[in-house]
This record gives structure tokens, C-alpha cells and sequence, in this order.
């Protein structure tokens, strides 16, 4: 049943002539019925009377395009057939639902306006025509009635404007919503991108390394060929790890396709383990220098995984790209902030930074850094080469959780 309510509101909206036509159609219907009806000695049905009630009665058919024109015709075509007949008609019915439809359609001080003047024209009809006085219960009901149309009107017009508003709102929340969670899978997109890039790319570099050193070396040193197929063996095995523990670590727990006792998680990686990550590189063939500066102290989850990652694409682009070059990260602790300073002195990089597909690895530095509030810059370094400064909130005394 409520569908089928809907379904025919749907199509009165599309077609809503129809409805203002048998509108127009049923209030003729009434008023030749109720002439009809009426004992004498009340105007009887007559065809003026059917032909007015017609002309004024059609008129409602367009009273959504005209509102004003119509009930113009409607008072106009009572006020004059009243006053042709010198009797009361049913036309003021009529000229009610003009006035209640004009209500519904126009702003609120035009609708009392109107509404006023066709009282007030159908009340002075009443009193010239019968010789009744403006305070006759009559005349005074007539005004009432009108009144009470308009009145009418205008609750149905605040009504569907407060229905109109309610949609718009519950429309404007839900494209809300739908944006809202978009966003959150870009983003989520986005992290993971990020978080893949940082866990594969410095142990592919390696591996890449190694594989030419094994490949340049295998027919006149073939010791130090397998030495170089042990460090790949090694780099992969870590990779496959990290990819394990990242996967972990991004799938929801207690996911129903999880299986049972796999996928055994870790922490992020932080700054404690920046010497296995630099001790990687160096086996690898490239030659870094660490210090630390400052006094190290426990500093945030989020910072501390961002410092490990800067530092750990920062060496991978070194590696890929000056792989001849020396190194230098400094780590420094400052009352405020973490500082994280990679250099190297190889030159300028083969691939500029940024460009085409080799400036992931800048943009993940970039926006891993500004995620914790912090800021990142690259240039050339003193020493010829190139270098990547991460400045990371790190307030103190907050603890990693």
C-alpha cells in the first residue's frame, strides 16, 4: 500500500496538470451538486450558473503556472455573476481553494495580501448585492473562511518547504558521508602505497646491487660472487618478512578470513632499529656514517616510524643512485623536535629528484614527514651530493605507546 501511495505520488508530481484538472473537475462536480440540492428559496442550478461555475472552475487547472491570475478569475467571476444575479452562489468554494492553492505556491506577505483583497472583494459583492451590513454574520463568515483558506495555505506551504529542507539536509549528509568515506580510502590507499614502497624498495635496491656485483664478479671471484648471493638471499628473506608484518599490521583484526595463528604482527619499526637497517646498506657495498646527537629519549610511535622511513629511502635513493657515494645520517635529538640529515657526497643524482616514476620515494619522504606536523626539504648537500632534512615534532616526555 505505501508503495503504491508512492508510486502515484511520483506520478503526480511528473504529470502535475492532471492533477490540477481533476482538481478543477471535482470542485466543479461539488457546486452542481450542492445547486442541486439546495432548497429554494436559494439559487437554484441554472446554466449561468453551470457556465460560470465552468469558466471559473477551469481556471484551477493552471493554478500552479498563475497562482494569482487564478484566483483573480475565481473572486472576478463570483463578484460578477453575484452581483449579474443579485443572489449568493456556491462559486465562493471556489475562490476558498484558489485562495488556499495561491497560499501554497507564493511567499507569504503576497499570499495575505492576496488572500485580504479577495476577502475583502467578495465581502463588499455580498453587502452591495443583498443590502446586508459588513458586520452581518454572513459577510463576516465569508471574511472568516477566506481567512481560514489562506490560512491554511500557508501552513501546507511551511510545511512542504520544512519537508524540503529536512531532504536537502538528510541529502547533503549523506553525499557527506560519501565523501567522507572516499576521502578515508584514498587515504587508506594512499598509507598503504606508502607503507609497501618504504618495506620493498630499500631491499630491492639491495638486492639490485648485489645481483650486478654477483653478476660482474662470478667468473674471476667466485667467493666473493656467492658472498654477494648470500647478501641477496638475506635482503630477500627481510623483505619477505616486513611484507609479512606490514600485511599484519594493515589487516583488520579478527578479519573472518584471517586464518588462525598467522599473520603474528610486530611493532612499527623505529629509531632503535636504525643500526640493522644501516648495517644492511653497509654490507651492501655503500658506505654510511651514523651519529646521534643530542640525548635519545623514547619519542612517539608515528615519529619514530617516520624517522625510520626517511632515513631508510633516503639511503635506498643514495644507493640507486650515487651507490659510489659516502653517507652521513645524523640523528638529533633537540628539546623540540628530531632532526633526521641524510647526505651524501657522490654528486648530483643520476635521476633528478622528483622526476617521472624515481620521485615516489620523495613524495612518500614528504608526506610522511608533514602526517606527524613536521617539514622536509632536499637540495644539493656541502659536499657536492644530495641531501634530505626531516624536521619531526617531538615533544618531551612523551612516550611511545
Amino acid at each position: 500500500m505505501h508503495h503504491l501511495r508512492a508510486s502515484l505520488k511520483e506520478a503526480l508530481r511528473a504529470r502535475p496538470y492532471i492533477f490540477d484538472t481533476a482538481v478543477a473537475v471535482c470542485v466543479y462536480a461539488v457546486i452542481l451538486t450542492a445547486s442541486s440540492a439546495r432548497p429554494r428559496p436559494r439559487p437554484e442550478l441554472t446554466p449561468g450558473l453551470a457556465v460560470a461555475a465552468l469558466v471559473v472552475c477551469g481556471a484551477l487547472a493552471f493554478r500552479r503556472r498563475w497562482p494569482l491570475g487564478v484566483l483573480a478569475v475565481t473572486v472576478t467571476g463570483t463578484v460578477v455573476y453575484d452581483a449579474a444575479t443579485s443572489s449568493q452562489s456556491p462559486l465562493i468554494v471556489v475562490a476558498m481553494v484558489a485562495t488556499l492553492s495561491t497560499a501554497t505556491l507564493v511567499p507569504r506577505r503576497t499570499a495575505w495580501t492576496a488572500g485580504t483583497a479577495g476577502a475583502l472583494a467578495l465581502a463588499a459583492s455580498r453587502v452591495f448585492t443583498s443590502g446586508e451590513a459588513w458586520l452581518h454574520p454572513e459577510v463576516v463568515g465569508l471574511i472568516a473562511w477566506m481567512g481560514m483558506a489562506t490560512a491554511a495555505g500557508d501552513a501546507l506551504r511551511s510545511r512542504r518547504a520544512y519537508v524540503a529542507a529536512v531532504e536537502e539536509r538528510a541529502r547533503r549528509a549523506e553525499q557527506t558521508r560519501e565523501e567522507e568515506a572516499e576521502r578515508r580510502v584514498m587515504e587508506e590507499r594512499l598509507r598503504i602505497a606508502r607503507e609497501l614502497h618504504d618495506v620493498l624498495a630499500h631491499h630491492i635496491a639491495l638486492i639490485n646491487v648485489q645481483s650486478q656485483v654477483a653478476a660482474h664478479v662470478l667468473d674471476d671471484e667466485p667467493d666473493q660472487a656467492r658472498e654477494a648471493l648470500g647478501h641477496i638471499r638475506l635482503a630477500g628473506r627481510a623483505a619477505l618478512e616486513e611484507l609479512r608484518t606490514t600485511v599484519g599490521l594493515l589487516r583488520r583484526p579478527g578479519s573472518p578470513d584471517e586464518p588462525p595463528g598467522e599473520l603474528v604482527t610486530e611493532p612499527a619499526p623505529g629509531l632503535d632499529r636504525l643500526a640493522d637497517l644501516i648495517g644492511s646498506f653497509t654490507a651492501a657495498g655503500l658506505a654510511v656514517d651514523f651519529r646521534t646527537e643530542g640525548d635519545p629519549r623514547p619519542l612517539p610511535a608515528p615519529v619514530e616510524l617516520a624517522a625510520f622511513r626517511v632515513t631508510q629511502e633516503a639511503l635506498t635513493n643514495v644507493s640507486k643512485h650515487a651507490p659510489r657515494a659516502r653517507a652521513t645520517v645524523r640523528i638529533v635529538y633537540r628539546p623540540r623536535d628530531l632532526v633526521v640529515d641524510v647526505a651524501d657526497d657522490g654528486g648530483p643524482l643520476k635521476a633528478p629528484a622528483g622526476a617521472g616514476h624515481a620521485g615516489h620515494g620523495l613524495v612518500g619522504m614528504r608526506e610522511r614527514a608533514l602526517s606527524v606536523g613536521g617539514t622536509f626539504t632536499t637540495g644539493p648537500s656541502v659536499t657536492g651530493g644530495f641531501r634530505v632534512l626531516a624536521v619531526l615534532p617531538a615533544a618531551l616526555g612523551v612516550s611511545s605507546p
